[in-house]
């Protein structure tokens, strides 16, 4: 895609990645893939902030002469260290070798590390500012949103924010605001960023929308790192970052189970038509070894319960509700109510398995979990269906 203008002075001219299925070492599918932006700001100087991922250096630097020579690049703003966002800066660096690069300290031990560059390094903090001209830029240090490195930068005169990895979506798209697309879509694209990327650092989160809104920081538009830009209601995200990093809940239960013969899957669909039964809540049934765990962790984003299922091999639960449950539990959800169901042939196990990682992720088990041997009968059914009417009754 060609170099877009936002406001005058201000251009994305970063790259799309249509065909990227995967993020972060396969723990994010991107089924509709991304974008990588990076923003370049043309004044007495110019500044371009946050480059893309490396295989994608020749757009950015098509759109980029689109606007300048990139020999005329005064400074490269690094936000974050991850090579998604800074692949790019040696190619970059390389047509305007001149230009200071400008991040955190810790930014500055990463990106020594990643690529060995021999650049002009400034190190700033929060507060420290940057005249381009006419246009100012403010820094706002953001360790752990979502890496130690992690900034935001601030357009002062233009009250434009470039977060980069808040407040982004995984989302490839031919438009680049707000107002050009689906609006339901993309906060639930935007929802889902959040519950598989920044939820175990809600705290932090509260804590950096906090001081800014204490600081009194206008905001016009959020342009971040990964999908689309905020330009028509950015007050929309930030009001529903807070809301998820508050750890909001409904009244809904999320049932993830994996099944060997289909005894846990008859489980899980009998104790789900239990919590149906009870009326006003919700429920969402997904099989791990075919859904896409992203969006069952974006589903789980505000299910007050969850029900995890497993059949029982080897005393232990089935690998891919095992590997699940271990990226809950990095995730950290707080204030959720949880329970374990099971089949099991001549011994059992996973049901403890499971309750035990609910634990351990701080999850509440709210009730004793149930177990099958080999495929429920009659009785067993109705325990089944007791077991999600009163698992409903708790949430």
């Amino acid at each position: 895609m060609s170099a877009v203008k936002i406001i005058d002075g201000l251009y994305w001219v970063g790259a799309v990645d249509w065909g990227v299925r995967a993020f972060h070492g396969h723990t994010y599918n991107t089924q509709k893939g991304t974008t990588y932006n990076a923003y370049l700001i043309v004044d007495e100087k110019i500044a371009l902030v946050d480059t893309v991922y490396g295989p994608f250096s020749k757009e950015l630097i098509a759109n980029i002469k689109e606007i300048v020579d990139p020999s005329k690049i005064d400074y490269i703003i690094a936000n974050h260290v991850e090579t998604d966002h800074s692949g790019a800066l040696p190619a970059v660096h390389a047509l305007c070798p001149k230009a200071k690069v400008l991040g955190t300290e810790k930014c500055k031990e990463g990106l020594y590390k990643n690529y060995y560059g021999k650049w002009e390094f400034q190190t700033v903090k929060s507060g420290d500012k940057l005249s381009l001209g006419k246009k100012t830029l403010t820094f706002l240090e953001a360790p752990m949103l979502h890496w130690p490195d992690s900034m935001f930068t601030y357009m002062m005169e233009d009250q434009v924010l470039l977060p980069n990895d808040a407040f982004g979506q995984h989302y490839a798209s031919s438009q680049r605001f707000d107002d050009e697309v689906d609006e339901c879509f993309l906060m639930d694209e935007a929802e889902k960023y959040y519950a598989n990327i920044l939820l175990p650092f809600s705290p932090l989160v509260l804590r950096k929308i906090d001081e800014v809104q204490k600081a009194g920081i206008p905001i016009k538009i959020i342009a971040p790192s990964h999908g689309i830009i905020w330009r028509k209601d950015p007050g929309k995200i930030v009001n529903a970052y807070v809301r998820w990093a508050k750890n909001e809940t409904k009244k809904k239960v999320v049932i993830v189970y994996e099944t060997m013969w289909n005894s846990t899957e008859i489980m899980a669909k009998q104790i789900a038509e239990g919590i149906i039964s009870a009326g006003s809540v919700d429920v969402k049934i997904f099989n791990i070894s075919t859904a896409d765990k992203t969006d069952v962790m974006k589903e789980m984003l505000d299910a007050k319960g969850f029900l995890i299922g497993s059949s029982t091999h080897g005393n232990d639960m089935l690998p891919n509700i095992l590997g699940f449950l271990a990226f809950v539990k990095d995730m950290k959800p707080k204030g959720r109510i949880g329970g374990a169901f099971g089949s099991y042939g001549w011994a059992g196990g996973a049901v403890a398995s499971i309750e035990k990682v609910l634990k351990e992720s701080g999850i509440e088990v709210a009730q004793a979990g149930l177990g099958v041997r080999f495929v429920p009968d009659e009785a067993e059914m109705k325990k089944c269906f007791e077991f999600g009417k009163e698992f409903a009754g708790r949430v």
